[in-house]
């Protein structure tokens, strides 16, 4: 299918979930995720409107930046490694992968200006997942007011890989109270309104429960 169908299907997804649960369809941003995808299909996605681009590689997000650098809104949804900061900080637009100190440290020490950051919470507390427990997440807020160049924007979860449409729902909702509790705080550094949630798989169900950025890959680009 070609991405302008694909966009298509999941644009009335949003409208459907957002309807039924009282929301503005435009609160939604639609961050297609290009990694393993090629450069036209790359420019096939921009041709059909889509102007948020995630990589989650650092490699794949240069190739695709020297190409589409101005056209673009850019995010980097996988995990950053300390070392790489250097590399990439200034040229992402978003990071939604914002989970330790050292990294944290690393971007305020590279960054020629402020990065708008989600911060990762592990949730469902899954071993294979990269993030912040919720028990950590206010004390690790706190933490960031010493960094300059980090502005916590949101927080953003990957749910499991389930079809348990009740625990994927417990797991987005549990993100939207934290949400909550952090904007609740009035921190100038962390306005947290954002919720960077939901994938191919579950996007309706996060949109359902409060999501303002999806992150979708197989649905939309292939």
């Amino acid at each position: 299918m070609d991405v302008a169908s694909n966009l298509q299907t999941i644009q009335k997804n949003i409208t459907r979930a957002c309807e039924a649960n009282h929301r503005n369809k435009d609160e939604i941003t639609i961050i297609a995720v290009t990694k393993y995808v090629t450069i036209e299909r790359t420019e096939e996605t921009l041709q059909a409107g889509i102007t948020h681009i995630g990589e989650n590689r650092l490699e794949g997000f240069l190739e695709k930046y020297r190409y589409f650098h101005d056209r673009a809104t850019w995010h980097f949804i996988g995990t950053l490694q300390s070392r790489k900061v250097k590399e990439m900080i200034d040229y992402i637009d978003v990071l939604h992968s914002l989970d330790r100190l050292s990294l944290a440290k690393e971007i305020n020490k590279r960054a020629k200006k402020q990065v708008d950051c989600f911060i990762q919470v592990n949730v469902s507390k899954e071993a294979s997942k990269h993030g912040v427990t919720p028990e950590q997440l206010f004390t690790f807020v706190e933490d960031l007011q010493a960094y300059s160049k980090i502005r916590v924007i949101g927080l953003m979860t990957m749910a499991p890989h389930i079809d348990d449409e009740a625990e994927l729902r417990r797991v987005f909702r549990d993100l939207a109270k934290l949400r909550d509790q952090v904007q609740e705080k009035n921190l100038a550094y962390a306005p947290c309104k954002f919720l960077s949630m939901g994938m191919s798989n579950d996007y309706t169900i996060a949109v359902e429960e409060g999501a303002t950025h999806i992150r979708v890959g197989t649905n939309l680009v292939g």
